[in-house]
């Protein structure tokens, strides 16, 4: 609830003078966050997916689903039906408590952590950030850990170019790097 109450009372009106917006909506905002991991070798061992399965769903606090390969490729040896990875995606009042918590709680906890270069934000103001193991999040238990895994976070906004979306996510806390 922080970040809602933050965004609507100093974000949007920041926002609206640096880029001289006439209307709100036309203030950027997020749309969604995707955490996704890709099971790759891993794809035929159906406890280690249910363990990444258990993770997200923990971590995200949304059920998380099994990803299928729509076709094969042998190059790959996937076959179409195979699990190729486990994805899922918050909207709403969930996705502003995981960013909170992300901001917060995680980028802390992760070690030599020195900002996020602001070279991984796309054209559309969209930002994707990796994670090289799943133990930085507050609900996994490194004791509970047989086998860690790397995940990929994407934050989606409607930034128009990459300044306002810098601009929206500096704003709401997202740690950058200063070079």
């Amino acid at each position: 609830m922080r970040l809602v109450e933050l965004y609507k009372k100093e974000i949007t009106p920041r926002l609206k003078e640096k880029f001289g917006y006439t209307n709100v909506m036309d203030v950027p905002r997020i749309t969604k966050v995707s955490i996704n991991v890709g099971v790759g070798r891993h794809s035929k061992d159906k406890a280690y997916i249910a363990d990444v399965v258990k993770n997200l769903t923990d971590i995200s606090g949304q059920k998380s689903m099994v990803v299928k390969a729509r076709k094969s490729i042998a190059a790959f040896k996937v076959r179409e039906g195979d699990s190729v990875g486990v994805a899922v995606t918050l909207r709403g009042q969930k996705m502003y408590d995981f960013l909170d918590k992300l901001i917060n709680v995680t980028f802390p906890r992760v070690r030599d952590f020195r900002g996020i270069s602001a070279k991984r934000i796309d054209r559309q103001g969209n930002i994707t950030m990796g994670f090289k193991d799943q133990t930085a999040f507050p609900e996994i238990k490194i004791e509970n850990v047989d086998r860690t895994h790397g995940l990929e976070i994407s934050i989606a906004t409607t930034a128009k170019n990459q300044e306002e979306g810098h601009e929206l996510l500096s704003l709401l806390g997202l740690p950058f790097s200063k070079n």
